[in-house]
């Protein structure tokens, strides 16, 4: 792979090379490195539910995870012309070769299974979402992976994977929807995928029809390039602050919605988080839970300083959501208020409305309030009829509001929390 341009730091380029040398030395290749190649090409499969063609599969999984001048102007652009599209076609030639390879002519020495458990793989059934991709992520890949073994020309290749970058974009912001952030050991700021989130929209969320109209309504704007808001989401605990935002995620993402979860200890991080997706081709919100600072604690002015307030204008693709138990979010005591000695703060008022500022700087503010007892017993039977259980609506109603009562009280989470409990321990007809 050592002739490439544009696509050089290859993921897995020890299958490359073995696939290469076992291509060109036939019989002369050890079996030693023949089952090297088909154990890591079934691994890869397993973990990432790949099906058909292991080889193609393998081949076009590579070609959507290189971020490159190309793929990066592909994805914003659609297609990059000029010298760049040149220096493509060149790297594209050489993958054409590599889908060329014939696994019966290269395997005819491994035995008569090898060849055709690369080039027609199955998972059992159930199976093929694989350990790192969903469904819809996997079945892009294994497409395109036979479109390009199918292209007639170099061109018509390079089409193909332009418009996957296009559509759906490269590396890891056009394969997953949610990214948690860490430091690896050279101390650097990592954004890394979260591969598992929970499938939930925002229909599930029984109510809350204004909470959720104003969050679609905001996000949708955002995604079409219109202004938007940074939004907090307040309220009383449980009552799906948090689901809505992983509804959000799960509806938009089509669309180009991503979402990074950052921690209150990772704010210093912020300026390089928005250093790395503010040029990408997708809409990302940064997402915040459970968000609030104690009165020693100053991460809160990171914050302010990303949201609004430094020389840098704020990138077009980038919102802050929040969700808090409180309204300001830094928490004032009483002392705050009363009492306060003149050695303790000369410009008290100036304090306070550095606190209150933080919170001012979300412009659209939604409210999430505990259900009262009608709501809740609404919420319980909704519930109780999507999941199917079979349960008389008077039964129900009486074993939630003893449940809600030493549960935490009424709230959509205390509900849900209680169908677990019936589909999962309590039977019909159980005292």
């Amino acid at each position: 792979m050592e002739e490439m341009i544009l696509y050089r730091n290859l993921k897995h380029e020890d299958i490359f090379k073995d696939m290469c040398c076992l291509a060109e030395n036939g019989e002369g290749s050890s079996s030693e490195m023949a089952s090297r190649v088909v154990s890591d090409l079934i691994n890869l499969a397993v973990r990432y539910g790949f099906e058909g063609n292991l080889w193609h599969c393998f081949l076009s999984y590579t070609l959507i995870n290189n971020e490159n001048p190309f793929t990066l102007q592909s994805e914003k652009r659609g297609k990059a012309g000029g010298t760049l599209e040149k220096a493509a076609l060149h790297d594209v030639a050489v993958f054409m070769q590599l889908f060329k390879i014939d696994l019966y002519e290269v395997g005819k020495n491994w035995g008569p299974s090898i060849p055709l458990l690369l080039s027609d793989f199955r998972l059992q059934h159930g199976d093929n979402e694989g350990e790192t991709f969903n469904k819809r992520i996997r079945d892009r890949i294994v497409s395109l992976a036979e479109k390009l073994a199918k292209a007639g020309t170099d061109r018509e290749f390079l089409e193909e994977l332009c418009l996957y970058y296009r559509d759906f974009g490269v590396g890891k912001y056009g394969q997953h929807k949610a990214f948690r952030v860490r430091h690896n050991d050279a101390g650097e700021v990592v954004i890394e995928p979260i591969t598992r989130v929970k499938h939930v929209h925002l229909d599930d969320l029984v109510g809350l029809e204004s909470q959720k109209k104003k969050l679609k309504d905001n996000t949708e704007a955002f995604l079409q390039g219109r202004k938007a808001n940074n939004v907090l989401l307040f309220g009383d605990a449980g009552t799906g602050k948090s689901t809505c935002i992983k509804g959000l995620l799960n509806e938009y993402f089509p669309e180009g919605l991503r979402v990074i979860e950052i921690f209150k200890h990772q704010f210093r991080d912020l300026n390089d988080i928005v250093k790395e997706i503010k040029n990408r081709n997708y809409k990302f919100i940064i997402y915040m839970d459970d968000l609030s600072f104690e009165d020693s604690e100053v991460e809160y002015k990171y914050l302010k300083a990303v949201i609004e307030g430094g020389l840098e204008k704020k990138p077009d693709n980038i919102l802050i959501y929040a969700t808090s138990n409180r309204r300001h979010l830094i928490h004032e005591g009483f002392s705050d208020k009363l009492d306060r000695k003149a050695t303790d703060d000369i410009h008290e008022s100036d304090t306070v409305q550095e606190k209150l500022s933080l919170s001012a700087r979300f412009g659209e503010k939604i409210y999430f309030g505990r259900p009262g007892k009608k709501e809740f017993d609404h919420i319980v039977l909704e519930l109780a009829h999507r999941r199917g259980v079979p349960m008389s609506d008077e039964e129900l109603l009486y074993e939630a509001n003893k449940w809600e009562l030493s549960h935490g009280g009424k709230s959509g989470r205390t509900a849900e929390q209680f169908m677990d409990y019936v589909e999962g321990v309590k039977r019909p007809g159980d005292v």
